[in-house]
C-alpha cells in the first residue's frame, strides 16, 4: 500500500475518518462500489503516481468512469479535511530565516491558455512559491499562479511579504530587488570578482535546502508530471497534495 499511495494503512484510515467526520451525507458522492476507503486509496494512488485512469481501473477491477468519479469526489474532500495542516502566510515567524524558490507544476497545453506557458521551462503549467526553514522544514506554499509569470511576480501576488521583513530571507537571482539575500548578478561591464564568486557559492549551497524541499513535495507526482484532468480542477488538486504533504510532515 505504501509504495502506491505514499501512506501506511493506518494513515489512510485516519484520512477516511477525517473525511467522514467533516462531510455531510449529501457530499458523500464517492462510488458505492469502491466505498470511502477504496475511493481514498484510488485518489491517493492517482496523486502519488499520476497514473492514467484506465490503469487504475484495471488495478482496482472497476471501470474508468468509476475511477474518474472517485477522484472527482474525494480530491476536494481531501483538500477540505487537511487544509488546516497547511500553514498560511500569517503563520510565518517574522524572526525566522526562510528560503524561498518557485517551481512550475506542468499541465497539458490547453488551447487558448497562453498564460500557462513558461518561457523559462518551455512548457505550460502553474507556478508555486515554496518557503522553507534553513533546516529543510516546509513552512508555506503559495496559491498557484499562471506559469507565464516570473517568480518575483508570483511572490508579490501572494502578498506574503506585505507584513514580513524579507531581510532574513534567501532566494535566487529572480528575487533581486525584494530586500532578501540573493546571489550577485554578473555585470555586463566586467568579470565577477573572486569574493563575488565565493559569495554566490555560499548562497547556492544554502539554497540547496529549498531545492530538496521542492523535490520532496514533488514526490506527489501529480505535481511533477503533466496534469491531465480539467484545468479548473488543478488548483484543488494542488491544494490537496500540499495538505497531504504538510500533514505527513506534521
Amino acid at each position: 500500500m505504501y509504495s502506491t499511495t505514499g501512506l501506511h494503512p493506518s494513515e489512510i484510515l485516519d484520512i477516511c475518518e477525517r473525511i467522514h467526520r467533516s462531510t455531510r451525507e449529501s457530499d458523500r458522492t464517492w462510488p458505492p462500489i469502491l466505498g470511502l476507503y477504496g475511493s481514498v486509496v484510488v485518489t491517493l494512488t492517482y496523486l502519488r503516481r499520476n497514473r492514467v485512469q484506465e490503469e487504475l481501473a484495471e488495478s482496482f477491477s472497476v471501470s474508468q468512469s468509476t475511477v474518474s468519479r472517485a477522484i472527482a469526489a474525494v480530491t476536494p474532500l481531501l483538500d477540505a479535511a487537511l487544509r488546516l495542516f497547511a500553514p498560511t502566510a500569517e503563520d510565518l515567524d517574522p524572526d525566522t530565516q526562510y528560503l524561498v524558490d518557485g517551481t512550475l507544476l506542468p499541465c497539458w497545453s490547453w488551447a487558448g491558455h497562453r498564460e500557462l506557458y513558461s518561457g523559462k521551462h518551455k512548457t505550460t503549467g502553474l507556478n508555486l512559491q515554496v518557503v522553507s526553514t534553513l533546516d529543510g522544514r516546509p513552512a508555506w506554499i503559495s496559491d498557484p499562479v499562471a506559469g507565464a509569470h516570473h517568480d518575483v511576480y508570483c511572490l508579490d501576488e501572494s502578498g506574503v511579504l506585505d507584513t514580513l521583513d524579507p531581510g532574513t530571507w534567501t532566494g535566487d537571482k529572480g528575487y533581486v530587488g525584494r530586500g532578501m539575500t540573493t546571489p550577485i548578478k554578473k555585470s555586463v561591464h566586467r568579470d565577477m570578482l573572486e569574493w563575488e564568486h565565493a559569495f554566490n557559492n555560499g548562497i547556492n549551497s544554502v539554497r540547496a535546502t529549498i531545492e530538496r524541499v521542492i523535490s520532496h513535495l514533488k514526490n506527489w507526482r501529480i505535481l511533477h508530471t503533466d496534469y491531465r484532468r480539467p484545468l479548473d480542477t488543478f488548483p484543488t488538486t494542488i491544494s490537496a497534495a500540499a495538505g497531504l504533504h504538510f500533514w505527513l510532515n506534521t
